[in-house]
């Protein structure tokens, strides 16, 4: 035996058919359980209907009529169109393309095209009021906005403010003049220098300040002065000589022209008075009485005693 012999014997067998009185009998159960539409106005039991009320009797359907009954074939309907071939497929997409391509050429001769428009219906925004369509709005737009920046490009900077100076206001809202305020500023800062440098030279002592003075003045006649100074030279004796010494042996017989006046432009005092170490002389207007603590008499004292122990320390030695 083949195997198509084998395979149509096992496995290719039809099934038996129903017998005919079962689905007459089927058929008829299935006649009496039919639906009944009854009027629904209808109230408590009426009598059989008659032949001249067919009309208002119920109707009687039956749920399995020669529509509901199945059938050996498919009666699914296909909606729509039936998917394109490939031929189709290629003959609607270069429809598309060319429809598309259309669209474009139109909307950019529209673009181009000169379109004579009424100004007094135009809208802030470059568009005109009236019933038109996308393409046209957009074309406005897009004019105005060339518009625009061809006018920026003409006016330059000035027309964005860029690079201008900036314009400060104070709360009320009024200007600010800024090159006012920092020449304001600045004197405000000079004056505020100039007051601490008055600060600093008034700490310092009158003659400091004429020492100072004098030096200054000095360097600027050492330009003239030759590089070597002799003994003959006549201004450097006049300046040995003005000079005071406490401890100058020849200051009590040498006759010297006293000034009235000291540095400072001040008279001197004309009494006696105790020396100092810095050889600062008392005002004209002092009383004559000594208020320091005995610090400067001291002072002298242990210098002398030193300078008198050295010279009798070298008596001894030489007497031996």
């Amino acid at each position: 035996m083949s195997l198509a012999d084998y395979l149509a014997k096992n496995y290719l067998t039809a099934d038996s058919k129903p017998e005919k009185r079962i689905k007459r009998r089927k058929r008829r159960d299935d006649a009496q359980s039919g639906l009944v539409i009854a009027d629904d106005d209808a109230l408590g039991w009426s009598a059989k209907a008659t032949a001249g009320d067919e009309d208002e009797a119920p109707l009687n359907v039956n749920a399995h009529s020669a529509e509901f009954r199945k059938t050996g074939k498919n009666n699914w309907q296909i909606v729509g169109s039936t998917a394109p071939s490939s031929t189709d497929q290629a003959t609607a997409d270069a429809i598309i393309a060319s429809a598309t391509a259309e669209n474009q050429s139109r909307m950019l001769e529209n673009e181009d095209a000169t379109v004579v428009e009424d100004s007094g219906r135009q809208m802030e925004s470059g568009a005109h009021a009236g019933l038109q369509t996308a393409e046209q709005v957009t074309a406005q737009l897009k004019r105005k906005q060339e518009a625009e920046h061809k006018r920026f490009l003409a006016e330059g900077m000035e027309c964005s403010g860029k690079g201008s100076e900036t314009i400060y206001r104070d709360a009320s809202g009024r200007i600010i003049n800024v090159a006012m305020k920092r020449a304001e500023a600045r004197k405000k800062a000079d004056e505020e220098a100039a007051k601490a440098i008055a600060q600093t030279e008034a700490q310092k002592g009158d003659v400091q300040r004429a020492e100072r003075a004098r030096r200054k003045e000095a360097v600027k006649e050492a330009k003239f002065m030759p590089l070597a100074r002799y003994v003959d030279d006549v201004e450097l004796n006049e300046e040995l000589k003005e000079k005071d010494r406490w401890n100058d042996p020849a200051a009590h017989f040498l006759t010297k022209t006293e000034k009235g006046k000291s540095v400072t432009g001040k008279p001197f005092y004309a009494g006696p008075f105790m020396p100092n170490r810095y050889g600062i002389r008392p005002g004209h207007k002092w009383d004559g009485v000594d208020r320091g603590n005995g610090f400067e008499k001291e002072y002298f004292a242990a210098n002398n005693r030193r300078r008198d122990l050295k010279e009798l320390d070298y008596a001894w030695q030489m007497d031996e």
